[in-house]
C-alpha cells in the first residue's frame, strides 16, 4: 500500500532535517543540534531487535496501526510543547517515542512487503515505494519548511508558533493515514514464524559476528570494514552540517538560506538530484559491474564537497548558483552511495541468511551515527571552511582504499550480460 511508505517517510523526515531547522531557529547552536539529532538515529541501529519483535509479538496489521497513532501522537506532542517553558526536554521526548515508532512502523511494512508479494510483484512495487518516499521527502522537506517560512512573514517571525502550527497540521495527517489505514488494511492472520527465543537471537548474532574470526575471511573483512568506515565517515560529518551552513547566519559564516529558499533549493532540487543520482548509479553498475565504477563513484561522492569549500569562502548570495552546486553534491551522493550498499552487498553475498548484510548496515550506519553527532562540535571548532576542508581530505582517504578493495569483475552486472 503505497500511503504505508509515505507515512513513515514524513516522521523519519522530520528527525532528521526538520528537528534541526526547528532547533536552529529556537537559538541551538551547531554542536548541540547535531548531539541531539544524532542520537535519534540510534533506534536504526537496532532494527534487528525490532524484526525479532514484530514477528514474534502481536500480527502485522496491529503493529502498522499501533505506530502510526503513535507517531501523529508523537507529532502533536511536540506541536503541544514546543510553547512551553522545558521546550527542549518536552520535544526531544516526543521525538525520540516517534523515531521508536518509525522503525518499528518500517520494519513491520517491510515483512509485510516480503511475506505477503511474490517476487514478480515485489519487483513491480519497489518502483512505487521509491516514488512514495521521494514525494514524502519532497513535502516533507520541501514544501513543509516553505510552509513553515510563509507563516513566519505572515506572524511576524513568531517562530515557535509557525513551528507549533505545522507540526499540528502534521500530526492530523498522520491521523488521516491512521483512519485510512485502520479501514484499508486488510485482516489476515499471519503465516506462522519459527518461535525463536531471545536466547536463540543472541547465538545468530554471535555467528554472524564469527565470519570476523574466521582466518581465511578475516583479512577481506578487515579491508571491507575500513572501505566502509572511510565512505561513511564523511557523508556523516556532511549530512547534517550541510544543512545547518545553508540556513546559518551570514555573519556566523552560512549562507543565510530562508525557509523558503531551503525548501527549494535542498528540500525540492537537492532531493530530485538525489533520486537522479541514484538511478544513473545503478544503471551504470548493471552495465558494466560495480568494480569498474567503484573509483568514479567513491570521486562522484567526494570531490563535490570541493563546492561547500567555495560556497563557505565567497558566501555568494545568488540562489541560482547555490542551487546549483546544491544539484551537483546531491547528484554526486546518489550516485556514489550506490557503490556503498553494493561493497556491503558483495562481501555478504554467501549469507542466504541475510544476518551479515545486516549486520554490514549496521556498522555503516553506526559511522554516519557517530560522525554525524560530533560534525557540529568539530565545526564550531574550526569554523565551516576548514571543516569543509577536512571533510574532503577524509573522502581523499576513501579513494585511496578503493585500490585495496578487492571486488569480482562480474559483480553487479545484469544477469543476461553476464551470460553473453
Amino acid at each position: 500500500m503505497p500511503t504505508l511508505y509515505f507515512s513513515n517517510t514524513l516522521p523519519y523526515v522530520a528527525i532528521t532535517t526538520l528537528a534541526m531547522i526547528f532547533y536552529k531557529q529556537l537559538g541551538l547552536n551547531n554542536a548541540e543540534i547535531t548531539f541531539y539529532t544524532g542520537w535519534l538515529y540510534l533506534p536504526w541501529l537496532l532494527k534487528p531487535v525490532w524484526k525479532w519483535l514484530v514477528r514474534r509479538m502481536a500480527n502485522k496489521r496491529w503493529w502498522l496501526l499501533v505506530t502510526e497513532l503513535t507517531m501523529g501522537t508523537a507529532f502533536g506532542g511536540v506541536a503541544l510543547t514546543i510553547p512551553t517553558p522545558s521546550w527542549l526536554q518536552g520535544t526531544l521526548a516526543f521525538f525520540w517515542l516517534m523515531a521508536l515508532a518509525c522503525v518499528i512502523h518500517e520494519t513491520t511494512g517491510e515483512a509485510l512487503y516480503h511475506d505477503t508479494l511474490s517476487e514478480e510483484k515485489q519487483a513491480w512495487f519497489a518502483g512505487i515505494r521509491s516514488i512514495c518516499h521521494r514525494l514524502a521527502i519532497i513535502f516533507g522537506q520541501g514544501v513543509l519548511v516553505m510552509f513553515v517560512g510563509n507563516l513566519q512573514i505572515i506572524h511576524r517571525n513568531s517562530i515557535s508558533l509557525s513551528w507549533s502550527f505545522t507540526f499540528y497540521i502534521v500530526a492530523g495527517l498522520m491521523l488521516l493515514f491512521w483512519v485510512w489505514h485502520l479501514f484499508a488494511i486488510p485482516k489476515w492472520r499471519d503465516e506462522n514464524q519459527p518461535n525463536k527465543s531471545l536466547r536463540q537471537l543472541g547465538q545468530q548474532i554471535k555467528d554472524t559476528c564469527g565470519i570476523f574470526l574466521a582466518p581465511q575471511k578475516r583479512k577481506e573483512w578487515v579491508m571491507a570494514i575500513v572501505f566502509v568506515t572511510l565512505y561513511a565517515v564523511p557523508q556523516g560529518l556532511l549530512s547534517k552540517i550541510s544543512t545547518l551552513f545553508l540556513i546559518d547566519a551570514i555573519h556566523r559564516g552560512g549562507l543565510g538560506l530562508s525557509p523558503q529558499e531551503y525548501g527549494l533549493v535542498q528540500g525540492t532540487i537537492g532531493v530530485i538530484a538525489l533520486g537522479i543520482g541514484g538511478f544513473m548509479g545503478g544503471l551504470v553498475i548493471s552495465r558494466n559491474g560495480l568494480r569498474r565504477w567503484l573509483l568514479p563513484m567513491t570521486w562522484s561522492i567526494t570531490f563535490p564537497t570541493i563546492l561547500y569549500v567555495y560556497l563557505s569562502y565567497v558566501q555568494p548570495s545568488s540562489l541560482l548558483l547555490i542551487s546549483l552546486f546544491v544539484f551537483i553534491q546531491q547528484w554526486g551522493y546518489g550516485f556514489g552511495f550506490t557503490a556503498l550498499m553494493l561493497c556491503i552487498m558483495y562481501y555478504c553475498k554467501a549469507d542466504l541468511s541475510g544476518r551479515q548484510y545486516v549486520l554490514g548496515t549496521t556498522i555503516m550506519s553506526s559511522m554516519l551515527m557517530l560522525s554525524s553527532v560530533l560534525s557540529g562540535y568539530l565545526q564550531l571548532q574550526v569554523g565551516y571552511p576548514t571543516f569543509f576542508i577536512l571533510v574532503f581530505a577524509c573522502g581523499l582517504l576513501t579513494i585511496l582504499t578503493t585500490f585495496f578493495v578487492k571486488i569480482d569483475s562480474s559483480f553487479g552486472k545484469h544477469e543476461e550480460e553476464n551470460e553473453s
